[in-house]
């Protein structure tokens, strides 16, 4: 499942009758839990799938066919397999480097809570503004503007179809600040958990632009 192919070799299904939506599913991977209070960013952990209660309420919330979409990050497949063990048969996952976590550069390994108390009034919405870039690391910015092109892409390969994306919480907030249309600074104000399900839908009508329709955000089926 962690073996990336070319997306370009699906067809992108194009319907002539109506417009053409393409649903984007986007779940947050499962806990990290080994993480030591410390920020992980792009560091490689594992995730913590151990509470099952969630995978058979997303297996049965996801629609039958879809094209599955992973970050190079082990948490992104490892939550995949543990849906795909409730019954659930995907495909191969597409992995896709622009949908990994934001890289925190040098301050992966610090202490959470330190690197907040640097930051004032923006402790409770991110680890930083937007605009900030750690130390041999990324923005938010940064992250905001190779999601953004990453679904440009994908959904013009994959128009039509539902798109099963299990990434970061980053990335979703990411993906939906471009949906709205909004600034990083204003992404960063969702909350994204764990294991939740997000919903997007990209509606290209053929007329001058396409709109995006926003169907849950943070949707914890189980609960």
């Amino acid at each position: 499942m962690t073996e990336s192919r070319d997306a370009t070799s699906r067809d992108a299904g194009i319907r002539d009758d109506g417009p053409t939506v393409t649903r984007w599913w986007w779940v947050r991977h499962a806990p990290v839990t080994a993480d030591g209070g410390c920020i992980y960013g792009q560091t490689d952990l594992p995730a913590d799938t151990s509470e099952t209660v969630c995978y058979p309420a997303l297996a049965e919330a996801l629609p039958g066919e879809v094209v599955l979409i992973t970050s190079h990050l082990r948490r992104t497949h490892e939550t995949a397999a543990a849906i795909a063990a409730t019954g659930r048969v995907f495909p191969e996952a597409i992995v896709c480097h622009a949908f990994a976590e934001q890289h925190f550069g040098a301050w992966q390994g610090q202490p959470r809570a330190d690197i907040r108390a640097r930051h004032g009034d923006h402790h409770g919405l991110w680890l930083a503004p937007a605009d900030v870039t750690p130390p041999g690391g990324e923005s938010f910015l940064d992250l905001a503007e190779r999601v953004g092109a990453a679904i440009d892409e994908f959904t013009r390969v994959f128009a039509g179809s539902d798109i099963l994306a299990v990434a970061h919480g980053g990335t979703i907030r990411a993906a939906i600040g471009h949906a709205l249309g909004l600034s990083p600074e204003r992404s960063i104000r969702f909350s994204v958990d764990n294991c939740s399900l997000t919903r997007l839908d990209h509606i290209e009508t053929g007329g001058p632009a396409p709109a995006w329709r926003v169907d849950r955000v943070n949707s914890t089926p189980w609960r």
